[in-house]
């Protein structure tokens, strides 16, 4: 057992068989999405999160019939009392925690992240991949991001309540600031598909708060630590960071513009490069600062014809320019465009060869 962190309240943050635990010191006032005891609580006793993979290669199993059964396990095997813990789980490693405290006065926000979006990232209203039936969901996929928010005061149920709304917020802020894409559509993603969150207050504080929107100083603290956090969270799984994503296949790959469909359209035109000469030479214009720039111009066009805020024939219009000045060639072409699902096929397409053609020269 590690303990990594204290609390402004006292409470200490632990790391021990893969799983980040926090004992409560005194009472404290909990709102969280857990499976295990979720909803409102006065009268719990720790929280935890749990890291439920169990390793490269293998896949995640309940060792009870529900989720909510399997967390009372953990929470057991763990030393904890299952009636008064509330417990989420991730796929996420517990030594890639991020830690992030913001203070103004007397008021202090802890936020302790895990997370990783590689292979759940989604945006809000994607297609959906099961429903519960009877209580019981169809699929159940171990969560990605998984937020502890702890907070120094005491706060109102509504003000509690409202923390989850900043909270999750902050965390599509930082998502959206990386461009990080949904694997079930061509959005960016807002979160995963099994993001958790669990907020704590101090109900032995002589403070109590009643608001925590985004005009509040508890709403800006609740937006830098999160963010701050998810972030870091973020890198320290994956790599995901600015730095990561400064690269074209990072950019278009929700787009289905991948290596492999990069190298299957280059193989229709030309026989020139093997496979592995095709990959180096992607690898090495892949970061180029004027391909990173001008392809990410022409995919905001997409996205902003996806969401109607521009007709087809703008983001084709602009889009062939941004491709001409990619070529250094001037734009010539006066196709008529007005269906928005065939013009996102079209330019896609016309990306694709764009790009293929930086392979050759």
């Amino acid at each position: 057992m590690m303990k990594i962190y204290t609390l402004p309240t006292g409470d200490p943050v632990h790391r021990y068989s893969k799983c980040i635990v926090v004992p409560f010191t005194g009472k404290r006032r909990v709102l969280s999405t857990c499976p295990l005891n979720g909803g409102y609580q006065e009268d719990l006793t720790a929280v935890f999160n749990n890291d439920g993979n169990p390793g490269a290669g293998m896949a995640c199993k309940l060792k009870a019939p529900t989720y909510e059964e399997h967390m009372a396990l953990i929470a057991e095997e763990i030393g904890l009392d299952k009636a008064s813990a509330a417990g989420m789980s991730t796929a996420a490693s517990m030594e890639n925690v991020s830690i992030k405290t913001e203070q103004f006065g007397d008021l202090i926000v802890t936020a302790v992240v895990t997370g990783g979006i590689e292979v759940n990232g989604g945006r809000v209203g994607d297609p959906a991949s099961w429903y519960e039936v009877n209580g019981q969901a169809k699929e159940i996929k171990l969560g990605t991001i998984n937020i502890m928010l702890f907070i120094n005061t005491d706060m109102s149920k509504g003000g509690l309540t409202r923390t989850v709304v900043t909270c999750t917020e902050a965390k599509t802020a930082a998502i959206q600031e990386l461009m990080a894409p949904s694997r079930y559509s061509m959005g960016l993603a807002t979160g995963s598909g099994t993001d958790s969150t669990i907020v704590v207050c101090n109900a032995e504080s002589d403070i109590c708060l009643t608001n925590a929107g985004k005009h509040s100083k508890l709403g800006e603290l609740i937006g830098k630590s999160v963010k701050s956090a998810v972030k870091e969270a973020l890198k320290l799984q994956t790599g995901l960071s600015p730095q990561q994503q400064h690269n074209i296949l990072k950019r278009v790959d929700r787009f289905g513009i991948t290596e492999e469909s990069l190298w299957q359209e280059f193989r229709k035109n030309s026989d020139v490069l093997s496979r592995a000469d095709f990959s180096d030479r992607l690898f090495h214009i892949s970061g180029d600062s004027n391909l990173v720039v001008s392809v990410s111009l022409y995919v905001h066009l997409l996205d902003q014809l996806m969401w109607d805020l521009i007709t087809p024939q703008e983001a084709a219009d602009m889009g062939n320019k941004i491709l001409g000045i990619m070529k250094r060639k001037h734009c010539t072409e006066t196709q008529e465009y007005s269906d928005k699902d065939t013009t996102v096929i079209e330019m896609i397409e016309k990306l694709k060869r764009t790009i293929n053609e930086f392979i050759i020269v």
